[in-house]
């Protein structure tokens, strides 16, 4: 599985964006990359919705398509540049007449629709900042971040507003107003104390905005992500970031003027946002936004109809399209797919080896994280794929592997020097600060946001090692990495080994205590249709994870689960099957997938 996948660059699809990776790297400024977008007229600073939507409305590309919605029931809108320059506008007018203030925060509670993208867009223009939310939050949750966030508006629908919201409303005294979007019928009978109708007001609002003069220091997005315990964190990201996402679009998902780009991930998250509405705008290209759920024959179709270009997705929905076999995507023209990429979780080996042989080309892995704002480390187009490794660091991210200590603490010399690992040595995976989509506090948490940075670091919690080329491999999060008998074993890599076996559907591994090793490697597992979950294949599986990965790293113990406990991406939450499995708190269980 771990055989080097050469890029397969097709010159009638265009030559890659970033062609000599070293090159790049060595001529690469961010002063450069910030040149690369307009600004706000006269000098005014730098807003993330001029830059996505403005520019491209008062220039050639006003009336090529930036949003295509295909709806769950058939329908297809088309939304131009000009149009959504319009339905922004109107929305920044509308925060200006409620009251709301710059700085303020603007909340959606929404499914893939188009007013999620006005909503976002339309409060970056008001100089507000914007929190989604994900639409399949139940009330505490939802309830728990309206409250963390002092949300002062939030955008939602009839049906998402009387389950989750209605029966606490008096419990959220910041959340002045609530905008339902929905047709009158539904939306009606709910109007009055703070509730309004989305499309009404902006039907009566004035379409002229003009953005008023923003600093690249302004937040702009609030994302909530789940800690440990059961407080989720809000990473509060600029308008700054503005210039990181048209960086990594470019050279990263390979961007090209005229691309129809897809990104399969919920807008309520990161990646939604920051890669969904955010970086393809600002190259001015086509979004696909598609309201239906996954399904093999409907996402090859989209793939197909829609003439994909770029898709970015996620490694569990390529796993459940591996279950749908090698064959059906020969039955589509995926022809004009020229670049496939996959975030939030790692990508295991047999993924891309897999999508190679599927689609002609493998999904690209890339790193990131919430805090990062946008992708720190990624396979490029141009660069050969080791399958299993998140690829190199974008030009300008500057990545280390820092040495830890039994208790998981990095180390310092006495000049608080960090000291870095070695080769293939498993650590810390660390970043030089100053990227201009770093997340710039955790809201209302000083302390907590202090102790992400140490030594000229950015400490990201994850564990990683670099091989003596310099592509780095993925281990696992750091309170998830087990250390038996003085070894440090990854996760990821027993899980990947154990998928490999025809029986196992997925797989998670933790540590439980042992009094000699300090730890040893567990896994559970769900089987296949057709296997039995017995004895006898927990054996063989045992057995076949010694072959792949020799007796210190493999698992000692298999068990067999009905599901794994997954947050709402596809995830495998390993802190809750820890805790599940050894009887501890389970924190924070907000994400997680309902029934998990």
């Amino acid at each position: 599985m771990s055989n080097t996948l050469q890029p397969s660059v097709d010159p009638t699809q265009g030559l890659p964006n970033l062609q000599d990776y070293e090159q790049a790297r060595r001529d690469f400024s961010w002063d450069g990359a910030r040149d690369a977008l307009d600004g706000l007229p006269g000098g005014a600073g730098l807003n993330i919705a001029h830059e996505a939507v403005d520019r491209h409305a008062a220039g050639p590309r006003a009336g090529e398509t930036a949003l295509r919605w295909l709806g769950r029931d058939g329908t297809r809108r088309d939304i131009a540049y000009a149009e959504l320059a319009d339905a922004t506008s109107r929305l920044a007018n509308v925060l200006d007449d409620l009251g709301v203030q710059p700085g303020e925060v603007v909340a959606s509670l929404l499914g893939r629709v188009p007013e999620l993208f006005v909503t976002a867009l339309g409060t970056l223009k008001h100089r507000s900042v914007f929190c989604p939310l994900f639409s399949a939050f139940g009330p505490e949750p939802v309830g728990q971040r309206l409250r963390l966030g002092d949300i002062r508006v939030l955008v939602t629908t009839p049906t998402f507003y009387r389950r989750k919201i209605a029966a606490q409303r008096d419990a959220l005294p910041g959340l002045a107003h609530v905008l339902l979007v929905g047709e009158p019928a539904a939306v009606e009978p709910l109007l009055g104390d703070g509730v309004s109708d989305f499309r009404a007001l902006l039907a009566a609002a004035d379409p002229a905005w003009t953005i008023p003069p923003t600093d690249p220091e302004d937040p702009a997005v609030l994302h909530f992500t789940s800690g440990t315990t059961g407080t989720p964190k809000g990473a509060v990201l600029v308008h700054d970031a503005a210039v990181g996402h048209h960086h990594t679009g470019r050279v990263v998902l390979d961007l090209h003027p005229c691309d129809v780009f897809w990104c399969t991930a919920d807008p309520g998250w990161v990646t939604g946002t920051s890669y969904g509405i955010l970086a393809p705008l600002i190259h001015g290209v086509t979004i696909i936004c598609d309201e239906g759920d996954l399904a093999a024959e409907r996402w090859y179709r989209v793939l197909q109809d829609e003439r994909v270009n770029v898709w970015y997705t996620a490694p569990t929905a390529l796993r459940m399209l591996m279950r749908s076999g090698s064959d059906l995507p020969h039955d589509y023209d995926l022809s004009h797919l020229r670049f496939a990429a996959s975030v939030g979780e790692p990508l295991d080996p047999e993924a891309v080896v897999w999508s190679a042989e599927a689609y002609g080309r493998p999904v690209h892995d890339n790193w990131w994280q919430t805090e990062t704002g946008g992708i720190m480390i990624a396979n490029f187009r141009a660069l050969e794929v080791r399958p299993g490794s998140m690829g190199r660091p974008i030009p300008g991210i500057d990545a280390s592997i820092l040495r830890r200590d039994d208790a998981g603490n990095v180390l310092f010399d006495d000049d608080g020097t960090a000291i870095e690992a070695d080769i293939d040595e498993p650590g810390e995976l660390a970043l030089r600060p100053g990227w201009p989509s770093m997340f710039r506090s955790y809201l209302g948490e000083e302390e907590r946001y202090a102790k992400c940075f140490r030594g000229g670091w950015y400490l990201s919690g994850d564990l990683a090692r670099r091989d003596a080329d310099g592509w780095f491999w993925f281990v696992g999060r750091g309170d998830d990495v087990i250390k038996s008998a003085g070894h440090l074993i990854g996760p990821f890599e027993v899980e990947s080994a154990l998928l490999e076996h025809p029986a196992v559907a997925e797989a998670g591994v933790i540590g439980v205590p042992d009094e000699i090793a300090g730890q040893l490697v567990r896994a559970l597992v769900t089987v296949q249709p057709g296997y039995e979950p017995t004895p006898e294949l927990a054996r063989e599986l045992v057995g076949f994870a010694r072959t792949r990965l020799g007796a210190v790293a493999a698992p000692r113990t298999i068990g067999f689960v009905d599901a794994l406990p997954k947050n709402r991406s596809g995830k495998v939450v390993r802190r809750i099957l820890r805790a599940r499995e050894l009887g501890l708190p389970e924190g924070d269980t907000s994400t997680l997938e309902e029934g998990a």
